[in-house]
């Protein structure tokens, strides 16, 4: 049988607590406008508590539910801050019945030669050990549900190689790992865990490589779809593997990108390379 945190049988997400963190923007907020459009309680979070107080009144409008919408400021690489979010998202029940572990990003790109030793941590820091974090504190909550659903994410870079990317690349790489590890180990709690495996995707973030040139155009190339990924795009997977629609599926691996990963990773040398 389906578990209570992974499934509502009208097939939305009625009576469930999501938590989205790095919610204030791009991917993570189409996600929450998801979640909350759908009936879930929706608890963001996020470093910027104006981008999260905007992004919760953006959410306040298309929620099903009116006054169900939260936001908390945590850096999701300082343990006691997700705990928090963690916290506050499972209120006033105790529990919490889909996490989707969106924050990331980059501190290097380029050579591996010229690599500065503390980007790279950072970078796997937030990606990875922000992952880790986000699904551990998790855990508790979801078991007093009887069940839940967490999303992680990775990216084409953690599955095939980007030329110059190596740091967040590697990051990803782990973060879909935690996935296999997780699955297995919590599935009979009646927890799932997937990641969704985005390509480009355009939001402000990337809007240095999605707005044109040499990039962008190696990008498109090597895609079987020849366009930019959005945020809906990434999202619907997202809610897919959040909902009951996927309550059989545990472990996978989830590519939006266009049919990206059936070719070669960009090259990102050609921000750096004559």
């Amino acid at each position: 049988m389906p578990s209570r945190g992974s499934a509502s049988p009208t097939g939305g997400l009625e009576g469930l607590a999501a938590l989205v963190t790095g919610g204030g923007s791009g991917i993570g907020l189409a996600a929450a406008r998801r979640f909350a459009a759908d009936g879930a309680r929706v608890t963001i979070c996020g470093r910027t508590a104006e981008r999260l107080a905007g992004a919760a009144a953006e959410l306040e409008e298309v929620a099903a539910l009116p006054g169900e919408v939260r936001w908390q400021v945590a850096d999701v690489t300082v343990e006691e801050e997700i705990a928090a979010a963690v916290a506050k998202a499972a209120e006033p029940d105790g529990r919490l019945d889909i996490l989707f572990a969106c924050a990331g990003g980059a501190s290097h790109l380029g050579p591996l030669a010229d690599a500065d030793a503390a980007a790279v941590r950072a970078t796997v820091d937030l990606n990875l050990i922000g992952s880790f974090l986000s699904l551990q504190h998790a855990i508790g909550p979801m078991r007093r549900a009887g069940g839940g659903s967490i999303v992680l994410m990775s990216s084409g870079a953690g599955h095939f190689p980007h030329r110059y990317l190596t740091a967040y690349g590697m990051a990803k790489a782990g973060v879909e790992m935690l996935c296999s590890y997780a699955a297995e180990e919590l599935g009979p709690d009646g927890i799932r865990v997937n990641v969704v495996q985005p390509g480009i995707v355009e939001t402000d973030l990337t809007s240095v490589f999605t707005g044109g040139g040499p990039l962008l155009e190696d990008y498109l190339a090597e895609m079987p779809i020849r366009r930019l990924g959005t945020v809906e795009d990434v999202a619907a997977a997202v809610r897919y593997l959040a909902g009951p629609e996927a309550s059989w599926v545990t472990g996978t691996r989830l590519a939006v990108d266009g049919g990206h990963h059936l070719r070669r990773g960009a090259n990102y040398g050609l921000l750096f390379e004559p």
